[in-house]
């Protein structure tokens, strides 16, 4: 039961650190680092979009939450071979790293 539980606790804190560190090469690219550091690593990125936060939202009724759940800043999109990375950049620093293979 305890090695059970243990396995499921190591895999729940890999995937937490999944989403603030990314491997690039032989460098790592971590949240809190600048978003020219992510331009020097990653180069430029495929895709660019703005999202606002929920303060920036209020005017809006309950029923058009829209993309409330995304953090607010620039997410940076990037095709690396089979997978899709998005760098969440706010106020020009990393707040978030997501990688998905297709």
């Amino acid at each position: 039961m305890r090695i059970g539980f243990s396995i499921v606790l190591f895999m729940f804190c890999a995937a937490a650190q999944a989403s603030s560190t990314l491997r690039v090469g032989n460098q790592v690219l971590t949240a809190g680092d600048s978003a020219t550091r992510v331009t020097v690593l990653l180069g430029k990125p495929s895709y660019k979009s703005r999202s606002r936060g929920m303060r920036q939202r209020s005017g809006r009724s309950r029923r058009h939450r829209g993309n409330r759940d995304r953090a607010a800043g620039e997410h940076w999109q990037y095709r690396r071979g089979d997978h899709v990375t998005t760098v969440t950049i706010v106020d020009g620093t990393v707040t978030d790293i997501e990688d998905r293979r297709l």
